[in-house]
């Protein structure tokens, strides 16, 4: 089995847990994922089966998407609804207040990775020494919030659509959204409604996977899906061969003439994602063999 699968993850499960479920689904031990997430989120989850799974590494900076609902008057240790609750205030301001405090948090920033996480620091994940009651200093992180619409709410119970980079953690901005706001905040409910490429519309759940499991091979997305972003580059049969066997082309014979990365396909198909720099056209990573 080589290739992508989406899965609706299910609250409660770890991005793990479904990786663990899925081997026994589909009988496939060779399985990564393209993006952890928490327990208490649902949605887009890709999956990478077999060859594909060289593909995860070259993932992870995918733009994601999420719908998240928190609530005002509230804060936990963990900066959503699972956790003990820390504090509760009173909420004095409506509907007005946090969209007229959206803009603030929108574009690139500086955000603190909360203690519930699997950032590492001094070799140890944060989660782990969190568990243990020890706090530790963190460094901030670059993050981007290319979009945040308020879509639903009143009172103290909101719902956001974020557009967001990778490594954003909406716990801590919804948790920061109610510092300045001057009540705190909670996650309550969290839905990735995008990761890269795929959709919701795009996923599976394990039930049905399960349903399906043995036809599951044909239900699996191509690889090179992963890079749609990318502008493709079609090679003849010689020019294939060529960059095949790891031979730099000249980027004025292939048709590459900007810099950047490429999604590379020959006479047979997809071969892999390529480089062109310096006027040169270079494997960056071969999927040949897998889909």
């Amino acid at each position: 089995m080589d290739g992508i699968l989406c899965v609706n993850k299910p609250e409660g499960f770890t991005s793990f847990d479904v990786i663990a479920k899925m081997r026994g689904i589909a009988r496939c031990k060779k399985i990564g994922h393209g993006g952890t997430l928490d327990p208490i989120a649902t949605g887009v989850l890709p999956l990478y089966f077999g060859a594909a799974t060289r593909a995860v590494d070259m993932v992870p900076g995918q733009k994601k998407e999420y719908r998240a609902t928190f609530l005002l008057g509230q804060t936990t240790d963990t900066l959503d609804r699972t956790g003990t609750l820390l504090e509760t205030r009173p909420v004095r301001v409506g509907r007005a207040e946090v969209l007229a405090l959206l803009p603030r948090f929108t574009g690139e920033q500086e955000q603190l990775p909360p203690m519930y996480s699997a950032v590492s620091v001094g070799g140890r994940r944060l989660y782990d020494l969190a568990r243990q009651g020890i706090e530790v200093e963190r460094k901030p992180r670059r993050i981007t919030v290319e979009e945040l619409e308020l879509l639903d709410g009143e009172g103290a119970s909101y719902t956001l659509r974020i557009l967001c980079s990778k490594g954003t953690y909406v716990r801590s901005l919804v948790s920061d959204l109610g510092e300045a706001l001057g009540c705190g905040a909670v996650l309550t409910d969290l839905v990735r409604t995008r990761s890269g490429p795929y959709t919701l519309k795009d996923c599976i759940t394990l039930e049905e996977a399960q349903a399906k499991r043995e036809e599951l091979a044909s239900l699996l997305l191509p690889v090179e899906t992963a890079f749609a972003h990318l502008p493709a580059l079609s090679l003849s049969a010689h020019f294939a061969r060529l960059f095949a066997n790891g031979v730099r082309l000249r980027a004025e014979q292939v048709g590459s003439p900007q810099p950047g990365e490429y999604r590379v396909f020959g006479p047979d198909g997809f071969l892999g994602v390529a480089l062109q720099d310096g006027g040169q056209l270079r494997i960056k990573r071969l999927f040949l063999g897998g889909r």
